[in-house]
Parts: structure tokens; C-alpha cells; sequence
């Protein structure tokens, strides 16, 4: 099969509606040429349902990010649902969590922020550690979804926090697995009608701001353009380029007052 994916295998996480950037980071992932395997996070048999609306047949890993066991193992159940052990070429990291009380800044307390910080920044780490043994050999590309964590947003605060630490880490990767040819990269993209928009207070204020200042505009639900930024770095069209945050957001990150 053609395509700017052929002969790839990728992981990826966050699938849990096809609303999702990580739906279709999988869908074009696959139209691309890729081997796509997926994980779920508690309701395995859902995202097992979803991936069947997948142009091709997905398995599904369960892997929370914050077992250490499900991260020890997450090598081995990898190469048990592949056609052969040449290893992984990519890794998408789609998954963020906060609890209610991190969406307060002033009033929230350590257990809420380390929460959130560890299943949206750190998980990064260990889940590209955990991968590391099929990439190594060959080298690989390893992509984040974020929203922009340079600058301060309403509503979001200790998960801006913990955006700002997952970009912070993709850096770091990127500079710790450069020598091993393992790119990490961001994509930075606007908000999503999706299943994570709903658990934050006040999404639509948030939201609203793409509706006045994207100069190319920008679709809340659509995902496909940020799936899209997903699968460009996952390919080999951006070989020398890591530790970079591509914004995928209709241009709002540029813009002034």
C-alpha cells in the first residue's frame, strides 16, 4: 500500500470517540498505509467498538498510564498483535486528565494538580520509555497533542499547567532520544466538541475565542485537520525536525489583540 505511512506500525492512545484528534490521527494514519494499533484506558471494550469504524481492523491495548505494571508490559502486548517483531515507528500521545478541582487555580490542592500533571505530562515519559525497545533499533517518530501551554487561557488553569510541563517534556525527549533518531513532537490544535471538552468548566468560553479570531477559521467539530499535523510528523517528510510544537489551530496562536 502507498502512502506517506507504508510499511509503519503506530501506537496510539486517546481513542475513545471518533470525535477524537486520536480517532482520526488512526483513520488517516491507516488511509496512509500505516499498521495502527490502539489503547484504551478503563472502557477497553468501547474503544474496541470505535476502532471498528476504522477504514481497517484495530487492536486494542488496555494501558493506564499511571500502572507501572500495564507500562512494563506494554512491549510484549505490542508485539503480540503484530505480524512480525520489526518493531514501532511511531507513538501518538492523546491522553490528558484533570480532576474537577485542578480546574480551579487558586483553590486547588497538590492531590487534583499531581493528578493531572502526572496522566497529561509525565505520562508522556513513561509511555515513550515503554516503547522504547521497538523503537530504538530504527528510530521513530513520537507525537504529542496539546493546547497551547505557552500563554494563559480562561477556565483552564492547572491543566494549562499541565500542558505547558507536557510540551516541557516532549523537549526534553527530544533531546535524550535524538542520538537513538527518535523525534518528539507537539501538536498544538484548537479545541474540539469532544469527550475531554466536556469535563472542562466553561468550555465554550473558551471555545468562543476561535470563532473571532481564527483568520482561516476554524470548525469545532472537526477533527481531522489536527489527525492530519498528527500523521505529517509521524511520516519521514519531517526527518531533522523535533522538539517542535506545530500549532494546528486556524492561526489564533499568532495573533495580537
Amino acid at each position: 500500500m502507498s502512502g506517506i505511512l507504508a510499511g509503519k506500525r503506530i501506537l496510539i492512545t486517546g481513542v475513545l470517540t471518533d470525535h477524537s484528534i486520536a480517532f482520526h490521527a488512526a483513520k488517516v494514519a491507516q488511509e496512509e498505509g500505516a499498521e495502527v494499533i490502539l489503547t484504551g484506558f478503563g472502557r477497553v471494550t468501547l474503544v474496541q467498538r470505535i476502532a471498528k469504524r476504522l477504514p481497517k481492523p484495530a487492536p486494542v491495548i488496555e494501558l493506564d498510564v499511571q500502572n507501572p505494571e500495564h507500562l512494563a508490559s506494554l512491549a510484549d502486548k505490542i508485539r503480540e498483535h503484530s505480524s512480525d517483531d520489526t518493531g514501532l515507528d511511531g507513538v501518538v500521545h492523546s491522553i490528558a486528565f484533570g480532576p474537577q478541582g485542578a480546574f480551579n487555580f487558586l483553590e486547588a490542592d497538590w492531590e487534583d494538580v499531581s493528578t493531572a500533571l502526572h496522566v497529561s505530562a509525565y505520562s508522556l515519559k513513561s509511555l515513550t520509555m515503554a516503547c522504547l525497545p521497538l523503537m530504538e533499533k530504527r528510530g521513530g517518530s513520537v507525537v504529542g497533542i496539546t493546547f497551547d501551554g505557552s500563554i494563559a487561557w480562561p477556565k483552564y488553569d492547572w491543566m494549562g499547567v499541565a500542558k505547558a510541563a507536557l510540551e516541557s517534556t516532549g523537549r526534553y525527549l527530544a533531546r535524550d532520544l535524538g542520538a537513538k533518531n527518535i523525534r518528539c513532537n507537539m501538536v498544538s490544535a484548537g479545541p474540539i466538541k469532544s469527550m475531554a471538552a466536556k469535563s472542562i468548566p466553561g468550555f465554550e468560553e473558551l471555545a468562543d475565542v476561535w470563532n473571532h479570531r481564527a483568520p482561516i477559521g476554524w470548525d469545532l467539530s472537526d477533527p481531522e485537520p489536527a489527525g492530519r499535523g498528527v500523521v505529517a510528523l509521524l511520516s519521514d517528510f519531517f526527518p531533522k525536525t523535533t522538539g517542535e510544537v506545530v500549532h494546528v489551530d486556524g492561526g489564533v496562536h499568532m495573533m495580537g489583540a
